[in-house]
């Protein structure tokens, strides 16, 4: 774990909270503190969630962060936020028009994809995961997108999910 008064989780989750995505069925504590510990090892901040007591099986992994990741834009509902509040921008008016490609690679040149998830074992030896997926500036104000663009990334699947909280976990 990230600090040393962290113990290791071991009382699970009796329900398996709405909007987190299955990871693993008929899991183990061994697989969660193994994930826990590779991705502290990877140099994650694994942080207790709030209001959890520290035998909880949750915990909170932060700082994966994916360069080169336009491909997870959610294009439809940057389009739908710009009709409401239209910004003149050469790749927005092109992803108006049906292209994505300018503002894909808009973001690949100057945004990363910031990774951080909330990660349970259940009673019912589920392994289970809670995005939070938000696009990042690597330098603020070196893009010339508008400040008040949202920037959303889209619904994962459960296999895309899963990798990426491999990755995180620095086991894939």
């Amino acid at each position: 774990m990230s600090a040393p008064s962290t113990p290791r989780p071991t009382r699970p989750l009796p329900t398996r909270p709405a909007g987190d995505v299955e990871q693993a069925r008929y899991s183990s504590l061994g697989r969660l503190w193994s994930m826990l510990g590779g991705a502290a090892r990877a140099g994650r901040q694994v942080t207790l969630v709030r209001g959890d007591a520290p035998e909880v099986c949750r915990r909170r992994v932060s700082g994966y962060t994916l360069p080169n990741a336009g491909i997870f834009l959610d294009e439809t509902r940057t389009a739908r936020d710009l009709e409401d509040g239209f910004a003149p921008h050469p790749a927005l008016l092109a992803l108006l028009g049906g292209d994505p490609a300018p503002l894909r690679a808009e973001l690949n040149a100057h945004f990363e994809l910031r990774v951080d998830f909330v990660l349970a074992f259940t009673a019912r030896r589920d392994l289970i995961a809670r995005p939070e997926l938000r696009f990042a500036p690597l330098v603020a104000g070196l893009s010339s997108l508008p400040d008040g663009l949202t920037l959303d990334a889209r619904r994962l699947g459960r296999d895309e999910l899963h990798l990426l909280v491999q990755r995180a976990c620095g086991l894939a």
